[in-house]
């Protein structure tokens, strides 16, 4: 090989690998902000998701930091995380997904704030793993209640499949989500997991993750079983 070319084959191979590096310092941090939300959702039960929601959960989405932005008309995007139960009740490494929203809550600027979805049954769960799922259409979501007010679910609680939440300012609320569109984000899953892996092969936990999946999982654990 040539010097000139020796020495470009180099380059691009150090920022190659400088830009895998950054990405998967990037999943890393999401994982941190996921279990940073988490742990604010279960500290104060009578201003955070119910306990018996979580407890019965079988799957969470956390989408941390979603940016909304826009005058009078908004749109959000964000990306997060979702773990699912198997059947024994034990929590699956974390599979990367995307989410992509019309108008919610705020409407005027730009807007960041953490979302959380409580998967009900596995049927919602097994839609989003085969593809792109739109929320309220190819499974029914409501705004989740929070705190005491759980225990009283309403007749659109009861019915849906999934339950949303939001936490702007420290505070969470249910939010309506309907109409948007969460995908798997499977650039994310490769730079985490360090190749490409299918949906199924990741949550059946074929391939050993990362150490952080660990800490990830002990903090959803200890998020869902507490009492009702």
């Amino acid at each position: 090989m040539r010097p000139y070319l020796r020495s470009f084959a180099l380059i691009l191979l150090a920022l190659l690998s400088s830009a895998a590096l950054a990405s998967r310092i990037e999943q890393e941090e999401k994982v941190d902000a996921v279990m940073e939300v988490l742990e604010k959702a279960t500290r104060l039960p009578e201003q955070g998701i119910p306990p018996r929601l979580l407890h019965d959960a079988q799957g969470i989405a956390v989408i941390p930091g979603v940016i909304k932005a826009g005058f009078m008309v908004g749109g959000s995007y964000g990306k997060g995380l979702m773990l699912v139960r198997d059947a024994q009740g034990q929590w699956s490494p974390p599979l990367f997904v995307a989410l992509a929203a019309g108008s919610f809550g705020w409407q005027i600027g730009a807007q960041s704030t953490d979302l959380v979805l409580v998967f009900k049954t596995r049927r919602s769960i097994d839609g989003i793993v085969r593809g792109t799922f739109t929320l309220g259409a190819d499974a029914a979501i409501a705004a989740g209640p929070v705190g005491r007010r759980g225990e009283a679910a309403t007749d659109a609680e009861l019915k849906a499949e999934i339950l949303s939440y939001s936490r702007s300012r420290g505070l969470f609320a249910g939010i309506s989500l309907e109409g948007s569109n969460i995908a798997i984000d499977h650039d994310a899953n490769e730079s985490y997991y360090g190749k490409a892996l299918r949906p199924a092969e990741i949550l059946e936990g074929k391939e050993a993750p990362p150490a952080s999946t660990g800490r990830l999982i002990e903090v959803v654990r200890k998020a869902t079983t507490a009492k009702k």
